[in-house]
């Protein structure tokens, strides 16, 4: 079973689970390895209600020092946090990756700055920001940020590249005219990109990214993973044999594992 790279732990607060748990479940799901890359913190204060605090990280190391202890020699334990993209942030990622010896960061967009800071993943704005928005734009605006993400080369995985389509809202028509420039730049920065199984659970019943997406992507040259985006023990390596088959039918034959930057690759 591929590497699970993408899951979180309870600092983040909507996660639940202790790090025993998680090795427990990714060991019986026979992943290859196991990452643990919870949602970094953000500057100093209190940016959201579903990050680590920067007051936590001992605590989040201390999480991690569990799990490879329980892992022991029965799975290797690879390092990493989801780091957002937001206007301003590269000093701050740059200060993150120096705080510990870290097999990879994982670069996310859940923000897209409309006038200010839009958390358009979050459920509370369906039926209303999302009802009166301009579906067409709003999809540009995100593009374009995961866009600067990769050029940025500050992260080594990029994370659900179409999350903006979380809550099933599409522009019409075809939707490479979005896909073609991210991919580009992606191919360009050398970064990972990840088929996260979490869409499927989500109002857009659909992995994240589309197939037309990762056949682009595959076209490109471009290296994936396979991702949980776990929040809990039961969510470790769902639906990966799915997953599989997806990036197969994609053109994708091997995934990628990850140890302190440097890369190799398992077939699928």
């Amino acid at each position: 079973m591929p590497a699970d790279y993408h899951t979180h732990t309870p600092l983040c607060m909507h996660a639940d689970g202790e790090p025993e748990a998680f090795i427990d479940a990714a060991i019986a799901a026979g992943v290859t390895e196991y990452g643990i890359s919870d949602h970094a913190p953000v500057g100093e204060a209190l940016f959201d209600d579903w990050r680590m605090l920067n007051s936590q990280l001992p605590e989040y190391f201390d999480w991690i020092d569990r799990a490879t202890a329980h892992a022991g020699d029965r799975m290797p334990v690879r390092v990493g946090m989801e780091c957002d993209w937001l206007p301003d942030c590269e000093k701050w990622i740059t200060d993150l990756r120096s705080r510990y010896n870290w097999d990879y960061l994982i670069g996310s967009v859940h923000y897209i700055n409309d006038g200010k800071n839009w958390d358009f993943d979050n459920p509370k704005w369906i039926g209303s920001k999302w009802a009166k928005s301009d579906i067409e734009q709003v999809w540009s605006i995100y593009w374009q940020s995961y866009i600067d993400m990769a050029d940025s080369g500050l992260f080594d995985i990029l994370a659900h590249p179409d999350l903006i389509k979380k809550f099933g809202y599409k522009p019409d028509g075809d939707l490479n005219r979005f896909y073609e420039p991210v991919i580009d730049a992606i191919a360009s920065s050398g970064a990972i990109i990840e088929l996260n199984t979490a869409g499927w659970h989500k109002p857009c019943a659909e992995q994240y990214p589309d197939s037309a997406f990762l056949e682009l992507a595959r076209d490109g040259g471009v290296d994936l993973i396979i991702s949980s985006d776990s929040h809990h023990p039961s969510e470790v390596a769902r639906d990966f044999t799915k997953a599989s088959a997806v990036a197969k039918s994609a053109g994708y034959f091997q995934t990628t594992l990850i140890n302190k930057g440097q890369r190799s690759h398992e077939a699928l």
